[in-house]
């Protein structure tokens, strides 16, 4: 084995947890690879035998290099204003590779969602340290600050990505059991189960972006939104809870990019009305959040 056979043998077997690291990063496997790619060229430019920590050396690359990713983007949230292009979206979702697959469902869609909201160096600091246990005092250079100031970066990260909810503890939870009954039967296409949480008036109310062909933007009464969402059923495999402006929502995210938001109105128990946001405009005035 030559020596360039021998640093593409240990560059592969950090590979896997380069891409785990930039695509918690990115929220993109597409911008990950590239990421892990250009790790891979700036290797092949420096004494590889002097690099006393490889995996430590190529975690910071790699890390540099999404930093730069995230500071030159402009906002992540695309213009859905063609239904083809949230269509299109659902179906490169279902036709991930298997290893592909596997790394976007090892992260909540929600988790991504809301990680693109923080700002580059909080999004940095609270992957490393929460995700991947890197001390403090080695992310600070990354970010150009010190160690002290590095922890308040992903503790502010961290009461982001958790959020206020708007109600008591209590309500919170009969809400969330609520939209999880929602979302559980919806993936399904179980129509009964759908109509056991819908209130008999209920009405769903859609962003352009957000309605197939032929559909309307508003449904009323229980049979016709039941009959609407389990048709669906495809796209709710996407969707997660989440906390929606401090409510009980529901993000769609085929692989981890925002598609659209329901919020929901919920009395005695039951849906009586929600929303499905898909204009971009909209989507950026939301306050999102994990919903632990």
């Amino acid at each position: 084995m030559d020596e360039r056979d021998g640093l593409t043998e240990r560059f592969e077997a950090q590979r896997g947890q380069l891409r785990a690291v930039a695509y918690r990063m990115l929220g993109s496997l597409d911008d990950a690879d590239d990421a892990v790619q250009e790790a891979w060229l700036r290797l092949g430019r420096v004494d590889a035998d002097g690099v006393e920590n490889l995996g430590g050396w190529l975690r910071t690359v790699v890390t540099r290099i999404c930093l730069d990713v995230l500071r030159s983007r402009r906002s992540r949230r695309e213009d859905l204003a063609e239904q083809q292009v949230l269509d299109q979206a659902f179906r490169a979702q279902e036709s991930l590779p298997e290893d592909e697959a596997l790394l976007t469902e090892s992260v909540s869609r929600a988790l991504l969602v809301v990680l693109d909201t923080l700002d580059p160096v909080e999004r940095v600091a609270f992957v490393l340290h929460d995700m991947f246990a890197v001390p403090f005092k080695e992310i600070a250079p990354i970010v150009g600050r010190t160690p002290v100031t590095t922890k308040k970066l992903a503790s502010r990260a961290r009461h982001k990505l958790r959020g206020t909810p708007a109600v008591p503890a209590a309500e919170l939870a009969r809400h969330r059991q609520v939209v999880s009954a929602f979302l559980t039967a919806a993936r399904a296409g179980d129509l009964t189960a759908i109509l056991a949480v819908l209130a008999p008036d209920v009405v769903r109310r859609a962003d352009p972006a957000a309605v197939p062909p032929g559909g309307v933007a508003e449904v009323r009464g229980a049979r016709a939104v039941a009959e609407g969402t389990a048709a669906l059923a495809h796209r709710s495999r996407s969707a997660e809870l989440a906390l929606v402006d401090g409510a009980v929502g529901v993000i769609v995210a085929p692989r981890g990019r925002l598609a659209c938001v329901l919020a929901f109105v919920i009395v005695d128990g039951r849906i009586a009305e929600y929303d499905v946001i898909a204009d971009p405009a909209r989507l950026r005035r939301l306050d999102l959040a994990v919903l632990d």
